[in-house]
């Protein structure tokens, strides 16, 4: 079966780590369907749109290593196994952002059903060069563009957003902003963190602003990279936690991992 590309689009209260509010419905049929083997009428278990930061702060080596270490990531093979462990496929799309007007789709959306439709993903992006180099960072922007992607992927039972960086907020509102003024109360934001990258940054504040500010809807949580030398084996662990279907009735908490 040959790829599908199908085309570009645009508060969970917590306690501690914990998040406090159930579920949302969709969620629920995704473990009951996966579980019963009911057919429900989506085409995927899961909408996944990846963020690249491509701003000034990530230099051209920095941005070889990310692109790669996606790349790599995506074709590692446990996480080749956690795309193919439900019945229904997974949803990939891929773009890259970095000032408040400078966001670009580097893959469109794509349904994932078997291995060779990963390989030409990947494909695409390994080949893929960064649209711009000057910019700052306008992360909500970015997550505002995001749910405009997400508003024309496939129909599928949950939806996320990556958001990868090695900076905070610079330009424009922030993420918080985006949360409030937008539709995400049906969008996970997960983040993957590369610490120790930008001079100005520090670990401790950018840990805390992805925790404080990034993170979004149930079971959302961060995985932290050593610099951009650590983003492939950040990705691959935050896809493959991503993709492995959940239990029923687990109310996950908000976290990050090393």
């Amino acid at each position: 079966m040959h790829q599908r590309n199908l085309g570009q689009a645009w508060k969970t209260p917590v306690i501690g780590n914990t998040v406090i509010n159930p579920l949302p419905q969709v969620w629920v049929l995704a473990f009951v369907t996966a579980f019963s083997g009911t057919s429900v009428a989506a085409e995927c278990r899961l909408a996944l749109l990846l963020g690249l930061d491509i701003s000034s702060s990530v230099d051209a080596a920095e941005d070889r290593l990310q692109r790669g270490g996606m790349v790599a990531a995506l074709i590692a093979p446990e996480v080749e196994a956690a795309f193919f462990a439900a019945g229904q496929p997974v949803a990939l799309a891929v773009y890259e952002w970095s000032g408040r007007y400078n966001q670009e789709v580097i893959l469109d959306w794509t349904l994932i059903e078997e291995r060779g439709d990963l390989v030409r993903a990947a494909e695409v992006i390994a080949a893929t060069t960064r649209s711009y180099g000057e910019f700052p960072t306008a992360m909500g922007v970015a997550l505002d563009f995001g749910v405009q992607m997400l508003a024309r992927a496939p129909d599928c039972l949950r939806k996320t957003i990556d958001m990868a960086g090695d900076g905070e907020n610079n330009e424009d509102h922030g993420p918080l902003v985006s949360y409030q003024a937008v539709a995400f109360d049906d969008i996970t934001v997960n983040g993957l963190v590369v610490a120790n990258a930008a001079d100005f940054q520090t670990e401790e504040r950018l840990t805390a602003f992805f925790r404080d500010q990034v993170l979004h809807g149930p079971g959302a949580f961060m995985i932290v990279a050593d610099g951009f030398d650590d983003y492939e084996r950040a990705m691959r662990i935050k896809l493959e936690r991503e993709l492995t279907p959940a239990a029923i009735g687990a109310l996950e908490p908000a976290e990050d991992a090393g």
